[in-house]
């Protein structure tokens, strides 16, 4: 993977495990679910499903959708209405921001330890202030290595 995964590597279904450190509410959160990458007319719905878990509050159930597209080498994410989001250049350590004015979202892509790799996002503005580490592995994949 030396060039970093193409678009069609993340067909299948992942676990992932998310850590949410919440500045603003001085709290952490942990998700952990499934992703199911699942091939569409124009490349790669994301579906992520799991369970949040807020420190002294009932777990509640969370979900999310992407719409993933290739963009010559590139991945472009979309939100699930077709409103562009953000591009994850090629490589193996790729980085993109999202201005959500007045919120800023940076995020770092690992993907050197393939197939296991991870997002960290720092979200940042009077509204927002979050780092957010999401891990991915393939469902198949027994555990973390």
């Amino acid at each position: 993977m030396l060039n970093g995964p193409r678009l069609a590597d993340f067909i299948g279904k992942w676990i992932i495990s998310r850590e949410i450190e919440d500045r603003m509410a001085s709290e952490a959160l942990i998700f952990s679910g499934r992703v199911s990458y699942e091939p569409d007319d124009a490349g790669l719905t994301y579906r992520e499903e799991g369970l949040l878990r807020p420190p002294g509050r009932p777990a509640m159930q969370a979900e999310r959708r992407y719409l993933w597209r290739a963009s010559g080498d590139d991945i472009e994410v979309r939100f699930e209405d077709e409103r562009f989001f953000h591009t994850i250049p090629k490589g193996v350590y790729a980085t993109a921001t999202h201005d959500c004015v007045p919120d800023r979202y940076n995020v770092i892509y690992d993907f050197r330890s393939w197939p296991q790799w991870h997002s960290v996002w720092e979200v940042s503005g009077p509204r927002k202030d979050y780092r957010m580490l999401s891990m991915y592995r393939p469902e198949r994949q027994s555990r973390w290595l």
